[in-house]
C-alpha cells in the first residue's frame, strides 16, 4: 500500500497547495485549465491531447478530476476518462502552471487522480501513454508497469485524442502499435496480496 500523502504543501509562509477532488465550484478555472494544457503542448511538441474548456468543464461536472488550488490560483490539474464501459480508465491532463513547477506538486496530483480512479473504477485496468520521464516514473511508483499499445483499449475514441500530436502519423503508420509515447498499465488484478 502506498503512503498517505501530505494534503498541503508550503510554496512560500503565507501559501499552500490543495489538491482535491475538483468539484463544481472549480468550473470557472476551465478556461485556463485548457489554455495551460494547450501551452504544454506546444512546448514539448509531443503528447498532451489538446481539451476545449467545455471538455474540462464537463470533467469537473462529473467528479472526474482534481485539481490543485493555492489559495484561489489554479496550480494544476488531471482527469479521469473511461473506456469499454469502465473496464479501462486512463488519467489525463496532467498539468501544472509554470509557478508551480519543480516542487513535487506533478507527483501529489497524480497520486490523488490514481485514488479517485480507484474510487470510482475499482476493477478498471488504469493506464498512460507518455512521452515525460518524470511521469513514468511516477506510474511506476504507483504499480504500473510498461506495456505495448495492444493491451491498452482499442477504444477508437481515446486513440483519436491523439490526433492533434505532432507525432499522430507515426501512431496511424503503425497501425496503433507503436509511437513516440510509452504505454503503462496497473491491473488491479496484479495488486492483490501474495502476487
Amino acid at each position: 500500500m502506498l503512503p498517505e500523502p501530505a494534503t498541503m504543501e508550503a510554496t512560500d509562509a503565507t501559501e499552500e497547495i490543495l489538491v482535491l477532488a475538483a468539484r463544481d465550484e472549480h468550473v470557472r478555472h476551465a478556461p485556463e485549465i485548457s489554455r495551460l494544457i494547450e501551452e504544454a503542448a506546444a512546448a514539448r511538441g509531443t503528447g498532451i491531447a489538446k481539451r476545449s474548456a467545455e471538455y474540462v468543464r464537463a470533467k469537473i461536472e462529473e467528479g472526474k478530476a482534481v485539481i490543485a488550488l493555492a489559495d484561489d490560483r489554479l496550480a494544476g490539474f488531471c482527469y479521469i476518462e473511461s473506456w469499454e464501459h469502465g473496464k479501462y480508465v486512463a488519467n489525463s491532463g496532467l498539468i501544472v502552471a509554470p509557478d508551480f513547477r519543480k516542487m513535487g506538486l506533478a507527483k501529489r496530483i497524480k497520486r490523488r487522480i490514481f485514488e479517485l480512479s480507484r474510487e470510482k473504477y475499482p476493477d478498471a485496468r488504469i493506464f498512460g501513454i507518455t512521452t515525460s520521464l518524470p511521469v513514468m516514473k511516477i506510474n511506476s511508483e504507483l504499480g504500473y508497469k510498461p506495456v505495448t499499445f495492444s493491451e491498452l483499449t482499442d477504444d477508437d475514441v481515446f486513440w483519436e485524442g491523439c490526433r492533434s500530436c505532432p507525432n499522430y502519423d507515426v501512431l496511424t503508420r503503425t497501425r496503433r502499435k507503436m509511437c513516440l509515447c510509452t504505454g503503462m498499465l496497473y491491473d488491479p488484478k496484479q495488486d492483490q496480496p501474495g502476487d
